[in-house]
């Protein structure tokens, strides 16, 4: 149907008018304005006729109070479609003062000479608006129109969303459908965009549902701006879908994402874009707003303003998806999903002091599935609680069978998703398995990532709180790895912190990794966290992170993931690195905790002078035990003053023998014997060699199981 055109001298004289009323005409699903008269535009406060008219064309709703747009925009599009007459009472601001006026509507059907039906709607000012009521004499007014107003909130709408006034997902479907012919007669190519506000749940939580509520309302009047009132849609929840021209589409995206930041005075989120283009597949538009959705889930994993264009690739990848949701509970029942443990080892004694449980699905169909595969997909379907639960229960199975096997027993470490957090109590449904199976919880270790920690602070911030009060450790895994790692650490006290793997990726491509991460195990250190490297592969890693203080390490160098039965084939052939013993737990701790390249560390307890003194020294840990004492750890300097002074070489062995009955100066070795056996604090002086060194030397801590005894020694001089 085409644009009905009035003649102009007709069009002038109702434009002119003193009146206020309106002249629409219903075309391809939708209101078109044809006449706003001077009367009109005075009312609603409009300047130039131009700003009128696309205003009513493009967002004719904007300045409806939000409790009435719905109802007047479906009272409005029944009049239109189903004839009859027009009557409304509803509250508009004013441009010019921030009041709400209200409006009474009547409107007519006319037909032209040739046909056309056009509506005639005038307009009456009715006062301003008040909660207890409105206008110079409000008794004046009938009862009718605060019945009007009031009921008319509360019903029930047909085409149109209730909270942004946008049209509702069956009528975008036919204005779309209209509307693509419209664009394709036109020689112009659809767009179906699908967009998604990131995380809209803790949103919800920080500033409640009214404050939800504001951010949907301010990102609809955001998208009708740019695309148009009835081009664009709520279709669910947070999620909008609009279809437009794809003329210079990725522009207006990118000023939509660039606007959203400031949005809602800044309280708002990122937003996550999908694109369907119109020439792909000749399909429907409910269907075309199912593969927007696809694109626009690609990135469902990243918090930040990013869009994606659909292709079909997404098809074959969504049934593949599929397939981990349908058959999940099967995969549990019949261990199709099998749990793989993988070491982590203690510096300073080269002992398995933890395991990482780490999920596999071997499916008898398909072979080995990859991780990557399938736990998104668990989390996005929010079933990834099922597979964590089960991964809980096989642990502490495992736990009791390596009891019974005679071997030590270590804590095991499990990785939980934010959605565990979402789907279900997860610290309850944890602390009732961990107690039913009469494990301690401190043999259960959580690992969150801190990506997980910054999408929902204050809510995980609660939750690792109750964790630890409930006597389990929590790690944050993957620290380092893109959000305010820092800024978390202030606030949250973990137990441990994970070093990303990206860090051992970068080790020998620059020094800038070993820089920061040299740095920040000193500040580890001073904040009393214990910490773990993740990718350990080489030698050279394994001197570097136990140099500069690393406390365990993990990674292929060391051992893979394995399940349980081959890791007990490995300690039968004799292969197995080797469980700690659980008693000496607390004294490799305290040695743990001693940086090696802060060596005031060692002396925080003495005066300041003395802390002072101390810096960057060639500094080691010495174990004794009988008449044998151990190297355990050592810095660079260290090591290159023992090359020097004795000639011994100690950068390719994990731990140096010394026979006390070997050394010529039985009184520098002496002292050490000394300072270990009697706990006191000594600088003293010695032959090591040909030189004469000056030392200071601690008493660290006792093993409780075998007797020995842990002496920090620093250099302080050396005389030849």
């Amino acid at each position: 149907m085409e644009k009905y055109q009035f003649d102009q001298t007709l069009m002038q004289t109702m434009e002119d008018s003193h009146i206020p009323f309106a002249v629409y005409q219903f075309i391809d699903k939708r209101v078109v304005t044809l006449v706003l008269s001077a009367g009109f535009r005075k009312l609603f406060e409009f300047d130039k006729k131009e700003d009128a008219y696309y205003v009513m064309d493009n967002d004719m709703y904007r300045a409806t109070h939000p409790d009435d747009k719905a109802r007047i925009a479906d009272a409005a599009f029944r009049f239109a479609t189903e004839g009859g007459s027009y009557e409304v009472v509803y509250r508009t601001k004013t441009r010019n003062h921030g009041n709400y006026l209200v409006i009474h509507a009547q409107g007519e059907h006319v037909y032209t000479q040739n046909g056309a039906r056009l509506a005639i709607v005038w307009y009456t000012n009715e006062g301003i608006y008040s909660p207890t009521g409105y206008g110079t004499d409000s008794n004046a007014l009938t009862d009718s129109y605060n019945r009007m107003l009031r009921e008319g909130s509360l019903i029930h709408h047909a085409h149109y969303d209730a909270l942004t006034g946008l049209p509702n997902m069956a009528y975008f479907f036919e204005l779309a459908e209209a509307g693509r012919k419209t664009l394709a007669a036109e020689g112009k190519q659809t767009a179906i965009l699908y967009f998604d506000l990131c995380d809209m749940k803790s949103f919800n939580r920080r500033f409640g549902f009214s404050g939800g509520d504001e951010l949907l309302r301010a990102f609809a009047k955001l998208l009708a701006r740019y695309f148009h009132n009835e081009n664009c849609c709520r279709i669910s929840a947070d999620h909008f879908t609009v279809y437009t021209d794809a003329a210079n589409l990725e522009d207006r995206i990118k000023k939509i994402f660039d606007e959203c930041r400031s949005l809602n005075d800044e309280a708002t989120l990122p937003v996550r874009a999908g694109i369907y283009l119109d020439n792909i597949e000749g399909i429907d538009i409910d269907r075309a707003c199912d593969r927007v959705k696809i694109a626009c889930d690609t990135n469902r994993n990243k918090f930040i303003s990013v869009y994606d264009y659909f292709s079909k690739d997404m098809l074959k990848t969504i049934q593949a998806q599929r397939y981990f949701v349908e058959n999940l509970d099967r995969a549990l029942a019949e261990k199709w999903v099998t749990v793989y443990y993988q070491p982590i080892v203690r510096t300073a004694n080269g002992c398995v002091c933890d395991e990482e449980a780490l999920a596999r699905w071997v499916d008898p169909e398909r072979g080995v599935i990859s991780p990557a595969d399938f736990i998104p997909v668990l989390e996005e379907t929010m079933l990834i609680y099922k597979l964590d639960l089960y991964v809980v229960e096989q642990a502490l199975a495992k736990m009791k069978k390596q009891a019974e096997a005679g071997l030590y027993v270590v804590p095991i470490s499990i990785n939980l998703s934010r959605a565990d957090f979402y789907a279900c109590n997860i610290v309850e449904e944890i602390c009732r398995r961990v107690d039913g199976a009469g494990i301690g919880r401190a043999m259960i270790t959580i690992e969150i990532t801190e990506s997980i920690i910054g999408s929902d602070f204050e809510y995980m911030k609660g939750q690792v709180e109750r964790f630890r009060e409930l006597g389990f450790q929590v790690w944050m895994d993957d620290f380092g790895s893109g959000y305010s790692s820092l800024d978390v650490l202030q606030q949250i006290h973990f137990d441990v912190i994970k070093f990303d793997m990206r860090f051992m990726k970068q080790f020998d491509n620059t020094d800038r990794s070993r820089i920061i991460l040299t740095e920040l195990m000193k500040m580890a250190t001073g904040l009393g966290i214990e910490t773990v490297t993740e990718g350990v592969e080489t030698i050279e890693q394994v001197d570097f992170l136990r140099e500069i203080g690393c406390t365990k390490l993990q990674g292929f160098f060391y051992c893979c993931p394995l399940p349980f039965e081959k890791i007990l084939r490995r300690y039968e052939k004799g292969r197995q690195i080797g469980f700690e013993n659980p008693q000496e737990s607390d004294y490799y701790d305290a040695i743990g905790r001693i940086n090696l390249y802060d060596p005031s560390y060692i002396a925080k307890e003495d005066s300041e002078s003395l802390r002072q003194y101390f810096n960057t020294l060639p500094t080691a840990i010495l174990e004794l035990q009988g008449d044998e004492v151990k190297l355990l750890r050592c810095n660079r300097s260290y090591r290159e003053f023992l090359e020097k002074t004795v000639g011994v070489d100690v950068k390719n062995k994990r731990i140096y023998n010394i026979k006390l009955a070997d050394q010529p100066d039985s009184y520098f070795m002496g002292e050490i014997k000394r300072c270990a056996l009697e706990g006191n604090r000594a600088i003293t002086k010695g032959k090591v060699g040909d030189a004469t060194v000056h030392s200071f030397l601690r008493r660290i801590a006792e093993n409780p199981v075998t007797g020995s005894v842990a002496v920090a020694i620093v250099v302080l001089n050396v005389v030849r």
